[in-house]
């Protein structure tokens, strides 16, 4: 099984390496990061497609499905289990939906070891880039841990959502990495331009870091099922601050659906798991829009602040629709997707801010 799945997964990479390999670009090494940043958005929005159909125990064991390297084989047992439970976590829809998930995480991981390869060979030509390509293939590896926990240990929500953040900082890290390769300074920076970028450096920081809470706020209502403990907006069940259990609700160590103590989780519960999720997102609102809206006019970041402006209006009405249309599923994958876009634009903004910074230190 590992022999088979370890050469499907490479399969899958070659496509993208083989994109890389015939692409006019001169500098294969930044096409191949700009393709595993595409990549790895693409895993997180299927990696949220795969959690809202509830094909997380697709496939109950790991890494494979019923000891099998793909559902194909493993067709008798899952048929089994979709009859004896049709509502069931396990369906031959659900076990192909979770396989190709884990074999598009493989991919990247693989992308990712073909850059720290690529790195080290090339170190005297991309200097200090070895050193973070081994930190990407480490923080990789570690989301391919949780994202075994997530299934060996049934859903547990604060497995899921760590496996969330940690898939939202992998992104973070290639945006990075991208915004430097990709990055070429002005021989002219003017004071004005230096001014402004060290007084919207720690906001940009900040903004960063709260919407970081609310991504992790928002992995704690999907995996909990609370989105729909409050049906109206801007009231929750037709009251500003109504019934909730804050205790059972943000208790980490616990089964899903269940209390620390093995008790039922209350409806209260997930009423305090979804109103803080709904109203952090006015502190992420105002803090990423003000950044945005000093940096629109900066020379390098204008345009990556309208985009941030825009992104934070879309995440606003799916948000909203979300809650008033019950959780369609193309507009709870395009919330999720927002969430990442937005926090890959933050993240490309801090880089941008810090240019300037740096060069009037040399």
């Amino acid at each position: 099984m590992w022999i088979e799945m370890t050469l499907t997964a490479v399969l899958v990479a070659c496509i993208p390496l083989s994109i890389v390999w015939v692409s006019g670009d001169v500098n294969k090494y930044r096409k191949l990061v700009f393709v595993t940043l595409f990549l790895t958005f693409d895993l997180i929005m299927f990696g949220a497609f795969t959690r809202l159909t509830d094909s997380g125990l697709g496939c109950p064991d790991w890494p494979g499905c019923y000891g099998a390297a793909n559902p194909l084989i493993s067709h008798a047992a899952i048929t089994a289990a979709q009859i004896a439970m049709p509502e069931g976590p396990v369906t031959h829809f659900k076990a192909w939906v979770e396989m190709i998930h884990r074999y598009l995480a493989a991919s990247v991981g693989i992308l990712i070891f073909a850059q720290m390869v690529i790195a080290w060979i090339k170190r005297k030509q991309f200097a200090g880039a070895p050193g973070y390509a081994t930190a990407l293939l480490f923080f990789v590896c570690l989301q391919g841990a949780f994202g075994a926990w997530t299934v060996t240990l049934k859903l547990q929500p604060v497995i899921v959502t760590t496996h969330l953040l940690l898939g939202m900082g992998l992104l973070a890290m290639l945006a990075w990495l991208a915004a430097r390769i990709q990055a070429s300074p002005s021989a002219h920076v003017t004071i004005r331009v230096q001014h402004d970028a060290l007084q919207l450096k720690w906001w940009a920081r900040l903004a960063w870091l709260i919407l970081l809470i609310q991504i992790a706020l928002g992995g704690w209502v999907s995996t909990n099922y609370a989105v729909l403990a409050c049906t109206d907006y801007p009231l929750c069940q037709g009251v500003l601050v109504p019934n909730m259990d804050f205790e059972h609700g943000f208790s980490l160590w616990r089964e899903l659906g269940k209390t620390a103590n093995g008790e039922y989780l209350s409806f209260a519960a997930l009423t305090a798991i979804h109103w803080v999720h709904r109203n952090f997102a006015w502190v992420v609102m105002f803090s990423s829009g003000y950044v945005a809206f000093r940096a629109r006019a900066m020379q390098g970041v204008s345009k990556i602040a309208k985009a941030i402006l825009i992104v934070l209006l879309i995440q606003f009405c799916t948000g909203l629709a979300n809650i008033l249309f019950s959780w369609p599923l193309v507009i709870a994958v395009m919330h999720n997707g927002g969430a990442a876009l937005l926090l890959g634009l933050l993240t490309v903004l801090n880089y941008r801010v810090q240019i300037p910074i740096d060069q009037r230190r040399k």
